[in-house]
């Protein structure tokens, strides 16, 4: 487990005893990360901290003065997330606690979480993604396996670790779909479109075996060892031709994903089939989509509408 730093707050030994057992007590039996307990460690001296000031320890303070706390945390505009967190982390000490029969009650039991914003997920315009399509060398075997996989990435909105996990049993060019395992092993189908098929069809005859050589694989985009590319590698590939495309923006897989969704969205697409496309299991998750359409849409009209 990660060793206590030597904390300058004033913190009383035992609220610091308290939480260093509770935090081998989640190493033992959760096997947290040394930067997760280093994280709790913080939000729980930091809280610890702020009692000792006021004359209170870990498991005297009741409701009420947590409630102060995290009204401080706004006054100091500390952000909503980080409160959340931090809260999260009290939660699961207090529980501790209780279990424990340390304390009678749990302070936490009736504050709520912070509110949270849904960040808007960033995206690409319709002329960025033509660029950024274009951008993969066609005279070589790897330029047409990424032209593949940029194609089909747009068209079919995939997560990243689908993309890079396909197989060739997977796609069916007669057809025209690829076949998905998802989150939670839920499978779907997928059309590929015009332009995704094209090109995929060009790679598997012209690229594919030049890359595989002698190594039996049924990857469906291999490394240039024949065996599967990471997410990672791919991430790599992506910025390598944002850079050609001259996109001077921080790129991801998942922008293409944002992006095959925001665009149909901006098309007319209904959000339920956007839904069954991406593989969300929950409409909510989906939703956020619209709200990039909207602001889209608002641009747009503030652009060119004569009154906008």
């Amino acid at each position: 487990m990660v060793q206590a730093p030597q904390d300058k707050q004033a913190i009383p030994d035992g609220d610091r005893q308290s939480i260093e057992r509770y935090l081998d007590l989640l190493w033992m039996e959760k096997g947290l990360s040394d930067n997760t307990l280093a994280s709790y460690r913080r939000d729980l001296c930091a809280y610890a901290h702020w009692l000792a000031r006021r004359g209170q320890g870990l498991e005297s303070a009741d409701q009420v003065q947590l409630q102060h706390y995290l009204a401080d945390r706004v006054e100091r505009r500390l952000s909503a997330r980080s409160t959340s967190r931090a809260l999260s982390c009290l939660r699961g000490y207090y529980r501790h606690l209780v279990r424990e029969n340390r304390i009678a009650g749990d302070p936490t039991a009736r504050v709520d979480n912070p509110r949270l914003g849904r960040p808007l997920p960033k995206s690409l315009g319709e002329e960025d993604v033509e660029r950024l399509l274009a951008a993969p060398d066609p005279d070589t075997a790897i330029g047409l396996r990424d032209k593949a996989m940029l194609e089909v990435l747009y068209a079919t909105g995939l997560r990243v670790s689908e993309l890079v996990g396909l197989s060739l049993n997977q796609v069916n060019l007669r057809q025209g779909v690829v076949r998905v395992m998802g989150k939670g092993g839920k499978e779907r189908l997928v059309p590929l479109g015009e332009e995704a098929l094209h090109h995929l069809g060009i790679y598997l005859r012209r690229a594919r075996l030049e890359l595989t050589g002698e190594v039996a694989t049924d990857t469906l985009f291999p490394s240039i060892r024949g065996r599967p590319m990471t997410r990672q590698t791919f991430w790599h590939r992506l910025r390598h031709w944002a850079t050609v495309a001259g996109i001077d923006r921080h790129l991801s897989p998942h922008t293409l994903r944002h992006a095959f969704a925001t665009h149909l969205l901006n098309h007319g697409a209904d959000l339920r089939v956007v839904q069954l496309l991406l593989g969300h299991s929950d409409l909510s998750t989906t939703q956020i989509y619209t709200h990039v359409a909207s602001s889209r849409m608002k641009t747009l009209h503030a652009r060119h509408h004569p009154r906008g």
